[in-house]
């Protein structure tokens, strides 16, 4: 074998070091997902996530720090066939699951409630875990539901899920035309008790109207803890670039969804092709009262390359995150996954450890240093310590 040219032995070192110098800034940033559905999915399927799950979730203890990931919001989520009194019961027991998890790993995560706390974990290199409460269907009408949750260490609220509640309608409905559109009264009382209690007002999932009607009510800066640009994929989870500058201007941040569905605006149809390409399987799965998602689920198991090739392209994530940025700068917007409660995700992002790939395409996109620590996570911890201190004791 022949020496290696010097201009050969330049290039080899130069790609070294621009390896290390993308893994060096993850490892150093504070990554915060504010959105991940794995305690959901362990609770229904009788899984516990510090077990090791791989080839079952995207998530687990062990590849959230082989993934760099210092800060998750997990998810308290049920659908809105819980309500009349089976809301706020399901939100508890995952809650309860999620402190059962945290006592048998006090040495690999903690549960915190404010960015002091945040940063002690961070410091003692734990899983920081917060709680954010995925519909407002769970407080069922009632302010003392709030607060048993605010309490129990949620800091997030979504106002509504897809389901609309009495007091809020969700992107879901609104688009249908379903129920009357907006915040009413006692919706409005519940954002303001959300800014006294210093808890953040997540619009994702609202709809239009009861998006402005929060903006408009809220006297702190919003999260949007997992969504994306609608001018890129319009679909009606997306926010429309007025919602995206109101957001920039309430000082509030904007976190990127992962779902394919939302990154590409060609995915439903391709989806849908898939779909009648498997029609028989489809029709025996439906009538033998199998839900959509474990369809779709069973389908992508059984007919991985197709199902792959369905996956939105990882650029598109970036091109979102550029569209928002463009709009209202590089302080408003960060990562909020959604594993876990997604059933397809862009190309190269598998899983939880793959967030290093999200820092390697941000700095050769040509984001500086400051900028993607912001993007990680530097931007929700502002988010946090102003509406933290913003609480009405």
């Amino acid at each position: 074998m022949g020496k290696l040219s010097l201009s050969c032995i330049v290039s080899l070192c130069c790609l070294q070091l621009s390896a290390q110098a993308w893994k060096d800034l993850h490892s150093g940033a504070i990554v915060v997902d504010t959105h991940n559905d794995i305690l959901t999915t362990c609770f229904e399927k009788g899984l516990s996530f510090d077990k090791d799950l791989r080839g079952k979730t995207h998530s687990d203890l062990n590849r959230f720090a082989k993934g760099g990931v210092d800060v998750q919001i997990f998810s308290i989520w049920c659908d809105g066939t819980f309500i009349n009194g089976k809301g706020y019961a399901r939100a508890t027991q995952q809650i309860d699951t999620l402190y059962a998890v945290q006592r048998r790993n006090p040495g690999r995560m903690s549960i915190v409630t404010n960015s002091g706390q945040l940063l002690q974990a961070v410091k003692e290199k734990k899983l920081a875990a917060m709680i954010g409460v995925e519909g407002g269907h769970m407080i069922e009408n009632r302010l003392d539901y709030l607060d048993s949750l605010y309490n129990r260490g949620a800091r997030y609220l979504t106002l509504t899920w897809n389901n609309s509640t009495p007091w809020a309608s969700s992107a879901a409905d609104e688009s249908k035309g379903k129920q009357p559109k907006g915040l009413n009264d006692f919706g409005k009382q519940v954002v303001k008790h959300m800014n006294q209690l210093g808890m953040l007002v997540d619009l994702s999932h609202v709809g239009e109207q009861t998006f402005w009607d929060a903006i408009n009510t809220t006297t702190q800066p919003v999260i949007v803890s997992h969504s994306c640009a609608y001018a890129l994929c319009p679909v009606s989870r997306n926010l429309t670039d007025e919602q995206i500058k109101a957001v920039g201007k309430n000082g509030g941040v904007i976190h990127l969804n992962f779902y394919s569905g939302f990154l590409d605006s060609s995915f439903f149809k391709k989806n849908r092709e898939f779909r009648r390409k498997h029609r028989a399987e489809v029709d025996s799965l439906r009538a033998a009262g199998t839900d959509s998602v474990i369809i779709t689920e069973t389908l992508a198991e059984k007919y991985k390359a197709d199902a792959k090739q369905l996956r939105a392209p990882f650029s598109l994530l970036f091109d979102h995150l550029d569209h928002i940025v463009k709009l209202i700068g590089t302080d408003h917007v960060g990562l909020g996954s959604d594993y876990d409660g997604i059933t397809s995700v862009p190309q190269q992002l598998d899983d939880v450890t793959r967030f290093p790939l999200i820092t390697k395409e941000l700095l050769r996109r040509g984001y500086t240093h400051l900028q993607i620590n912001n993007i990680l996570g530097g931007n929700f911890l502002r988010l946090l310590s102003t509406v933290e201190n913003s609480a009405k004791p």
